[in-house]
């Protein structure tokens, strides 16, 4: 390969990567909530990850606005030096329970304040929720980010029902999966109330003939494994024999 193409192809491949990178860029330069996956029903601890987008502008404001349709019965933010924060709360249509006491109010929006992000820098902002829901698979928190020139940023645009992100203005979304064991119970209740057990919750003849089948196999199995130590122990001595006639010297005759 001569020089120009060699020159050519790094023009291609550059191009190629800068174009990927391009659009790779926005997909990831919006507010977000490290890690992005909990756990149904418990609590957690997220940071909320705020890029500055701007070249020239300043991050002096960020409002995250909690889901009024999955209340949260504690939201806690952690202190950042240089900020100031304030849980704002609303009446709940329907309380809520939280360790037996009755919740009537809840937080609304969580927002930062007198801080600043300056261009190319970002800024993580912990916050502790729960008790997370258990009828959903996504909680979004829709974040309003403000600059220091007046533009506001709105990242409120929900995902789609499998999951996917939206092209435009992505909310941030916790993830939430089924609590550790949760399917497992599932399936044994499930189970319960199957085929195996009758309506009197005595055993079925399904159950009978399984405990049944179970014996056999156990019977066939010690029946193989008294055949294979026989055989083994055979062949050890014949393995011995064999050996004694190779290294035996003939006898004069």
């Amino acid at each position: 390969m001569n020089r120009t193409r060699v020159a050519a192809c790094s023009v291609v491949t550059f191009a190629t990567a800068a174009a990927a990178l391009a659009l790779a860029a926005p997909a990831q330069a919006h507010v977000s909530v490290d890690p992005a996956e909990a756990e149904q029903g418990g609590y957690t601890t997220i940071d909320v990850r705020v890029p500055n987008e701007s070249d020239t502008a300043s991050t002096v404001s960020l409002e995250l606005h909690l889901d009024p349709e999955f209340p949260l019965a504690s939201v806690r933010p952690q202190a950042v030096p240089g900020w100031e924060v304030e849980v704002e709360t609303a009446e709940l249509e329907t309380p809520i329970e939280n360790h037996g006491n009755q919740i009537t109010e809840a937080p609304s929006v969580v927002r930062w304040t007198g801080g600043e992000i300056e261009p190319g820098m970002f800024q993580q902002f912990p916050l502790s929720l729960g008790p997370l829901p258990e009828d959903t698979e996504h909680l979004v928190l829709r974040a309003v980010q403000t600059y220091d020139d007046g533009e506001v940023a709105r990242w409120i645009e929900p995902p789609a029902e499998d999951g996917t992100e939206p092209e435009q203005d992505p909310a941030p979304v916790l993830h939430l999966t089924p609590a550790a064991g949760a399917e497992d119970v599932a399936a044994a209740e499930d189970g319960a109330d199957g085929d195996g057990t009758n309506g009197d919750g005595g055993e079925s003849a399904a159950a009978s003939h399984g405990d049944g089948d179970d014996a056999a196999t156990d019977t066939t199995a010690r029946v193989l494994a008294g055949v294979g130590i026989a055989v083994g122990v055979a062949g050890v001595a014949f393995g011995v024999l064999a050996g004694r006639r190779r290294t035996t010297p003939p006898t004069a005759s």
